[in-house]
């Protein structure tokens, strides 16, 4: 049902058919851009009246005069926010976006195993895009997700990774995004398309950072296509200035005996929602959930996972650990669906959440849906302080109760972090939690 065209849908329409009127594209693009649009019209922007939106209200957002910024800035602006970047000392190769335009200047060359593709893209578009026509929009789903319709809609770069089969790329491979925009309304709406062969190995690590504050928006989409028996990694980390809103998309289509692990690490942004959806569509294939959420102020940090068993002799794991500060939010909402055809399925779901305030608040709603008979599924969600007991016995030790509570906050993330296969990753992110968990004045603070 088509809902009633509001001032702010109006505005996106109309800026739509003066991009889509300039934009040089082959017929397939366009009428995806137009499907996109279309989704985004039917359904408008997302309500609390909303059921996989009633926790999150995204009316901030929708007050902002929004604009795709359109020319690329000049690439100083971002040197400094690059310098200081996460993963920097990660080997491989690495693409960098400034306000969702390719930087060239910025980024990373080096050498790939033959047949390997890396680029962005824009520039993958404009060649030969027979394999993009296939795949492009096929997976990310519009119809109940307005947001990933206006990235359907409004992409202009961001990232194509094919690995063909049997060829394992050693080193990962970096996705940088960092915004500067200091307007109030400023878009960028990435696209990254991430396919693997069989038998294939990949690690990528997409980074979301910013080098200004602003309520500026970024609305990303990842698809990410996983060959039979591929070993495939994907780790998201967000950490976007205060003001900012992030939204993110992640849809994952994952063949027989393929093993996946993504990886959500939300730190940054005003309100960030990540939508996680994964259709398991071979036998015997295992997908690993993982993510962390760290909110303080008044932060609200959004996980909205679906995990889809279409085959049988399938296993899913989903873990998700929130840290809550301030008067700061966490939300989690995780659904698993087994299929009538998925006999055999191992899944389970748990999020857990830790609330260092008084003010800080959490809806959780872990949920199965099994249509199958002989299965194993299992969910639960729990929200709660440090254990006393635990600081008290730490104290008894020597340690100082700040200390204590540091490691005790630090063991409850490192659950999540652990998880992590790619090593140098997994340690930088280790040292970005304990840095984070040092400067919080609430840990300092005698008790």
């Amino acid at each position: 049902m088509e809902q009633e065209l509001t001032k702010e849908t109006a505005s996106y329409l109309e800026s739509f058919e003066r991009f889509d009127s300039q934009a040089q594209q082959p017929a397939w693009l366009r009428a995806l851009r137009q499907a996109g649009i279309s989704s985004f019209r039917k359904q408008g922007f997302p309500t609390l009246r909303d059921e996989d939106w009633r926790f999150t209200n995204v009316a901030p957002i929708t007050r902002l005069p929004l604009q795709s910024v359109l020319e690329a800035p000049p690439d100083s602006i971002a040197v400094e926010a690059l310098k200081q970047a996460p993963f920097k000392g990660l080997p491989g190769v690495r693409l960098v976006f400034v306000d969702g335009h390719f930087s060239a200047g910025l980024s990373t060359r080096r050498s790939l195993p033959a047949g390997v593709t890396v680029l962005n893209l824009a520039a993958a578009l404009a060649g030969d895009s027979a394999i993009l026509e296939k795949h492009l929009g096929r997976y990310a789903q519009s119809q109940g997700n307005a947001f990933a319709a206006l990235n359907q809609a409004f992409f202009m770069d961001g990232a194509f990774i094919h690995v063909p089969a049997g060829i394992e790329v050693a080193d990962p491979v970096q996705l940088v995004f960092i915004s500067s925009a200091e307007s109030a309304g400023a878009a960028v709406h990435p696209r990254n398309l991430i396919i693997t062969g069989a038998g294939s190995r990949v690690t990528v690590v997409e980074s979301y950072l910013s080098s200004r504050n602003g309520a500026y928006l970024t609305n990303a989409v990842t698809e990410l296509i996983a060959g039979e028996n591929s070993r495939v990694e994907l780790l998201k980390f967000q950490d976007e200035a205060g003001d900012a809103f992030h939204l993110a998309t992640i849809h994952g289509q994952f063949s027989r005996a393929s093993s996946v692990k993504v990886h959500s690490f939300a730190l940054g942004a005003r309100l960030s929602r990540t939508h996680i959806r994964a259709t398991l569509a071979g036998e015997g294939l295992e997908c690993i959930l993982n993510g962390l959420y760290l909110t303080r102020n008044e932060q609200l940090a959004d996980h909205h996972m679906i995990v889809e068993h279409a085959e049988p002799h399938c296993a899913s794991h989903e873990y998700f650990n929130g840290i809550l500060d301030d008067k700061s939010k966490g939300v989690f909402h995780g659904r698993i669906y087994v299929h009538q055809t998925a006999q055999k399925t191992d899944a389970k779901q748990t999020n857990k959440n830790l609330l260092l305030s008084d003010d800080a608040t959490v809806d959780t709603k872990p949920q199965l849906e099994i249509y199958a008979d002989d299965v194993k599924c299992t969910h639960g969600a729990t929200v709660g302080q440090l254990n006393t007991e635990a600081i008290f016995y730490l104290r008894s030790r020597g340690l100082g109760v700040e200390t204590a509570r540091q490691m005790l906050i630090h063991a409850f993330a490192g659950e999540i972090i652990e998880r992590v296969g790619c090593e140098p990753a997994r340690e930088e992110l280790d040292k970005i939690v304990w840095n984070r968990l040092e400067n919080n004045l609430h840990l300092t603070e005698k008790k």
